[in-house]
């Protein structure tokens, strides 16, 4: 069995390459999977992207990113519904989601611009047979990215939908810190709502830009071990993809990104997992 069968190459962790040379060092390094970025997959556009994927005996594991949902004069809607055809297209189950940040002081207001634009999009995403993944982002985000903190608040978020068309993601960087996450992720497992599991590792000290203060699994504070093995108590058997935002990861060479986080991988969030399906 392939030790890095679930292990997927979100497209962010290799920023300086192309979708092209993501695919082919993914498969290079004999992972299972990749999860692009939109703005990779534009390069060569959706079905030449997915071919390449095809071709290249890869998963796609989710699309980044839809969302931003909580303008005032722009409901995001038709670009949330190219997301999806694209998702459907490239064979993505999950659309990842970042709901958007406050544009007007109104934190209650666009939480339920969010709320009634979700709903708007459910339909269409049940039709294109693609899940919207629910994506909490830390409380530092909540200004200018995301008005939905936590896995409570995404979960809480997600109820009024079929399972099969809203889930949540459980990012490390984001959600580490609740004191809850351990009870939440039981719940979104029991509820079926555990649309992705990505980690990376929270730095100390944080960068001087904390959009970028994303580590490599190891380099920081995360206890993968005790999350990864409530993400698979939950339930969850999908991939486990590895999205880093960090200056000096991007500068280093991707063959050498890969080769890192396939051995940090084994050594801190997937040993159990590797042990079960082996």
């Amino acid at each position: 069995m392939n030790p890095y069968a679930a292990l997927s190459l979100n497209t962010k962790t290799v920023n300086s390459w192309t979708l092209k040379q993501a695919v082919d060092g993914a498969a290079r390094a004999g992972l299972g999977a990749i999860g692009p970025w939109r703005d990779r997959v534009q390069e060569v556009g959706v079905a030449q992207a997915a071919k390449m994927v095809s071709d290249a005996g890869l998963r796609v594991s989710s699309l980044c990113r839809g969302g931003f949902l909580t303008a005032i004069d722009d409901d995001g809607l038709d670009d949330n519904r190219r997301a999806l055809d694209e998702a459907a297209e490239l064979g993505a189950p999950e659309l990842v989601m970042v709901m958007g940040g406050i544009p007007d002081r109104d934190l209650i207001g666009a939480r339920a611009r969010v709320e009634e634009r979700l709903a708007s999009l459910v339909p269409y995403a049940l039709d294109r047979g693609v899940r919207i993944a629910l994506e909490p982002l830390h409380p530092m985000y909540v200004a200018d990215r995301a008005v939905i903190s936590t896995l409570g608040q995404a979960l809480s978020m997600a109820e009024p939908h079929p399972a099969e068309a809203v889930g949540v993601v459980v990012d490390t960087f984001h959600v580490w810190w609740d004191p809850d996450l351990e009870s939440l992720i039981a719940t979104a497992g029991e509820r079926g709502r555990i649309s992705s599991y990505q980690v990376c590792d929270w730095l100390v000290p944080m960068e001087a830009d904390p959009l970028l203060s994303r580590g490599m699994m190891g380099d920081g504070v995360i206890d993968f071990g005790s999350i990864g093995s409530w993400v698979r108590d939950a339930g969850y058997r999908g991939d486990i993809e590895v999205e880093i935002f960090n200056e000096k990861v991007w500068a280093t060479d991707g063959d050498q990104v890969i080769e890192t986080m396939k051995q940090r991988y084994l050594d801190l969030v997937a040993a159990p997992h590797v042990h079960e399906n082996t």
